[in-house]
């Protein structure tokens, strides 16, 4: 068996800097709990290493439960103001490892938020990126005395039966930074034509277009391809869509004892994973495949 890996998969700049931040605050931290406010990212084996460790997950309905020594890392998502303010009033430590370009889209949509637009944005229903965004565009909003239509929306049927109420003529249009890229494209097209002064900002992250065009690419050589991440994760999720559209054989796993027995009768398997994937996942995969 040969085993091919996608040029570009695994971590993204941004979930490795999170990684990083709960590491340094565990090693740091020597009198109170290190917490992240809900999972840090979308990968099971991470999180449960970092568990092993000591990190523990909170939950909002939890804050009220955090002591002054206490660390929180808001994690790679984001979270809106009032949420990292109350953070911020319960412990010392507040460490925000927000993806820079999550950070960017949560700036974007409160700038244009206090204008009085009404932001059309594409994105996952109650994912945390998109309820941090939401947050910043409403308060900021809310501070300059207006109203904050923030419309949710998710393909291109979606943006045809969009109805917005006021000013046409000052609306933007933003998305998750691991949104579809083609979805995105389609969402583009309809609003265009709805709303011809729309405003559009892409703001879907590199790594997302990376790995995508990297997948595209590897499956023209194989004749299988595994995907590599957490099932509850968007942008592996996305890679294995598009895996199951070009390759007959497509498995989407989390660790390398959930590959299908199939794979091992290829003769060219494909590897590609996901923006919160660890490297020794990926080589535990690669490893099982080849022996």
């Amino acid at each position: 068996m040969k085993v091919i890996r996608a040029d570009v998969l695994g971590f993204c700049g941004g979930v490795r800097r999170a990684v990083t931040a709960a590491e340094k605050a565990l090693n740091e931290n020597k009198s109170g709990t290190v917490y992240t406010l809900g999972p840090l990212i979308h990968n099971p084996v991470a999180l449960n290493e970092l568990a092993s460790r000591g990190l523990r997950v909170l939950v909002p309905s939890a804050i009220n439960t955090l002591v002054a020594e206490d660390t929180v890392l808001i994690r790679a998502h984001g979270v809106s103001p009032s949420m990292e303010n109350e953070l911020r009033s319960k412990c010392k430590s507040v460490i925000n490892a927000t993806c820079p370009l999550v950070t960017q889209s949560q700036k974007r949509a409160a700038a244009f938020a206090e204008k009085g637009y009404t932001i059309v944005f594409a994105g996952d229903k109650n994912h945390g990126e998109v309820v941090g965004i939401q947050g910043y565009a409403e308060e900021a909003a809310a501070a300059a005395g207006k109203t904050c239509e923030f419309l949710l929306i998710r393909t291109a049927e979606e943006a045809r039966e969009l109805f917005v109420s006021e000013k046409p003529e000052h609306v933007v249009l933003l998305s998750q930074t691991t949104f579809s890229i083609k979805e995105w494209e389609s969402i583009c097209a309809v609003l265009q034509e709805k709303i011809p002064t729309i405003e559009i900002f892409s703001t879907i992250c590199p790594a997302t277009h990376e790995r995508q065009d990297a997948l595209v690419r590897l499956c023209a050589h194989v004749d299988g391809v595994i995907v590599i991440g957490g099932k509850n994760s968007s942008n592996t999720n996305r890679l294995f869509t598009t895996a199951q559209k070009l390759c007959a054989h497509a498995a989407l796993i989390e660790t390398a004892d959930e590959i299908p027995s199939e794979f091992y009768q290829l003769q060219t398997v494909g590897i590609t994973a996901g923006a919160s994937t660890p490297d020794s996942v990926i080589d535990a995969v690669e490893n099982l495949l080849l022996n």
